[in-house]
């Protein structure tokens, strides 16, 4: 009769089939695969072995994989950390040289839709017109209107924006237009526009804010997104897709063609998701001010359920928190986040929380603007609100689950009067 496997697992070093390979499937292979975000793909032992000991180092310093909440506040769903007891396995398997073992101690090999992180959508929407990205200078806001040539109303589970430049993509918003919207009526279909080439000061006016439903929002870093069983966002029939583009330059040309891919839902379900924001327009940053802070407030308008946030703002961002202010001044502190603007995340609720009517909600950022920031682009001038990299923005998004049939309007409808939260803009 053989050895026990495993029997003298507590003093043998571990092994990249059994101990390291299962960790990369379930923290790192989202990213680190074959046409994604991340620089070189982990997924076989010749790929992953001489990138060993820079793994460790990386692991230790939880630089990888990337998650920036603070572990003071709340429990998130998609929190990829890893355990210490993880963290120690990939260490001792650098530090033993990085052995294979035994192939036949490799988890199933993990199945990925090709080109995307959900699995293989139900439909794909993709701009028409390629963008041509200079090598350099300001590129203005751009947008496509894009039909979506659907028969009837869909719910979609799942949805993922996949930019194909992703080095010049600022960030990217996918807006939903029904059939019935006034919004950019005059606007070119199915090729590109920005604000300024649009005709009057209204249709101008237009591009830079909506009240239009948000079926996703993209940035550097941020994931898909994936609705519980019974929750989706809502697609009416024939609605059009508008495509925000923010493009930065890079020193080269580029040539963009973003796509969002949909999963739908198998069947109607209870409740849809909106998107909402807090968002602060007004503040001004000093010169060389290291811990600048502004917020604001809003109150529910009608019960809902909490889902997830989505913090944005510039490269001056530093700290962005989420709070509940209860009727007695209490702070109720839901997600705080160290800021970081090329991996800008997501954070799901482990637990979604019901909100009652009129539960005032606060969101708070603070900036550096000193030369201390290295990726500040002037310590020397105060900063407003603005859409380059160089401007600055405050947005808390966040997603709630209301029933199916109340749409965004009637979810603002108070049975009171009260302070509103701000809605939805670019």
């Amino acid at each position: 009769m053989g050895p026990v496997k495993g029997a003298s697992r507590s003093t043998d070093p571990p092994t990249f089939y059994e101990d390291v390979l299962p960790i990369l499937q379930q923290h790192c292979q989202v990213c680190h695969r074959a046409d994604e975000i991340a620089p070189m793909p982990l997924v076989t032992y010749a790929q992953t072995r001489k990138y060993a000991q820079q793994i460790k180092k990386r692991v230790m310093r939880r630089i990888m994989p990337p998650w920036f909440a603070d572990p003071c506040c709340g429990k998130f769903s998609n929190n990829p950390s890893l355990t210490n007891q993880q963290i120690a396995t990939l260490a001792a398997w650098a530090d033993a040289g990085a052995p294979a073992g035994d192939p036949r101690d490799a988890p199933p090999a993990k199945k990925w839709a090709k080109g995307w992180i959900i699995p293989k959508p139900d439909d794909v929407v993709k701009m028409p017109v390629p963008i041509h990205i200079p090598a350099r200078g300001i590129v203005e806001y751009t947008y496509e209107i894009v039909p979506t040539h659907f028969k009837k109303n869909e719910w979609v589970q799942m949805s993922e924006i996949r930019p194909s430049s992703r080095a010049n993509v600022h960030h990217a918003v996918v807006y939903i237009r029904p059939p019935n919207s006034k919004w950019l009526a005059h606007a070119p279909v199915g090729e590109p526009f920005t604000a300024s080439t649009l005709k009057t000061v209204r249709e101008r006016r237009d591009a830079a804010w909506t009240d239009s439903d948000i079926l996703l929002v993209y940035a550097p870093g941020s994931s898909p997104d994936e609705w519980p069983e019974g929750m989706a966002k809502f697609i009416p029939a024939h609605s059009d897709l508008v495509f925000q583009m923010h493009y930065i330059t890079r020193g080269r040309p580029a040539i963009d063609q973003t796509s969002v891919g949909m999963i739908f839902a198998k069947r109607p379900p209870k409740q849809r998701v909106l998107t909402l924001q807090l968002t602060d327009d007004w503040f001004v940053i000093p010169p060389n001010d290291p811990d600048y802070r502004t917020e604001v407030h809003g109150t529910i308008p009608n019960d809902c359920t909490l889902l997830s946030f989505f913090p944005h703002m510039h490269l001056r961002g530093k700290e962005f928190e989420y709070n509940i202010i209860h009727r007695d001044g209490r702070v109720e502190h839901l997600l705080r986040v160290h800021y970081n603007f090329y991996w800008q995340l997501s954070y799901k609720l482990a637990h979604p929380r019901f909100l009652k009517a009129g539960t005032e909600l606060q969101a708070v950022g603070w900036y550096d603007n000193s030369k201390n920031n290295p990726h500040n682009p002037d310590p020397n001038v105060a900063v407003r609100w603005g859409d380059q990299t160089y401007d600055e923005m405050m947005i808390g998004f966040f997603d709630v689950a209301v029933p199916a049939n109340m749409n965004k309007w009637q979810f603002f409808v108070r049975s009171k009067p009260a302070p509103a939260i701000v809605e939805p803009r670019p």
